[in-house]
């Protein structure tokens, strides 16, 4: 199992880099990320999630295990929907964050393959919300700033519990 990063990694926070090979040792490094997120009791992790600042995620929203690779979202709902999310990085937090409803992307299977879908509701919150960590984006850059002042006491444990981790 892989380590999960905590809030307060710089790894989260940077602008991850596309992949440019995918081949098996690829594929084991995503297989490994799909059981780290089912230990972790997640619906998605994103390699950045695990200090590997690649373009790629996985995501298992209830129909089992995808692996995407250089995903690139190509089109948004103008309709928005408002649902509580959480994340592994920031365990025991959980806030509402307004998403669109629908989206349509586009992405690399782990045999390079490009494939085109639109994902709806639950799933396209899911795909969005591991797409923002590609980003060094995080759910609760998504909330309001006062939302995000209540949370400080908890955001600054998990910083010093992810700088008790990275010397461990």
């Amino acid at each position: 199992m892989m380590r999960i990063r905590l809030y307060g990694d710089p790894v989260l926070r940077q602008k991850a880099k596309r992949v440019e090979i995918i081949d098996e040792n690829l594929n084991e490094i995503l297989e490994d990320m799909i059981e780290t997120m089912y230990m972790g009791d997640g619906v998605g992790l994103a390699a950045p999630q695990v200090g590997i600042s690649l373009r790629m995620f996985v995501m298992d929203y209830g129909d089992g295990p995808i692996k995407v690779i250089n995903p690139e979202i190509v089109e948004r709902s103008e309709e928005k929907a408002i649902e509580e999310e959480g994340c592994l990085s920031l365990p025991e937090i959980f806030e509402d964050v307004e998403r669109p409803v629908w989206i349509k992307v586009k992405f690399q299977n782990e045999k390079g393959e490009w494939i085109e879908r639109e994902f709806e509701d639950y799933p396209a919150r899911v795909f969005q919300h591991e797409y923002d960590h590609l980003d060094g984006i995080l759910f609760i850059d998504r909330i309001s700033p006062a939302k995000r002042a209540l949370l400080k006491p908890k955001l600054l444990e998990l910083i010093k519990r992810s700088k008790h981790r990275s010397k461990v």
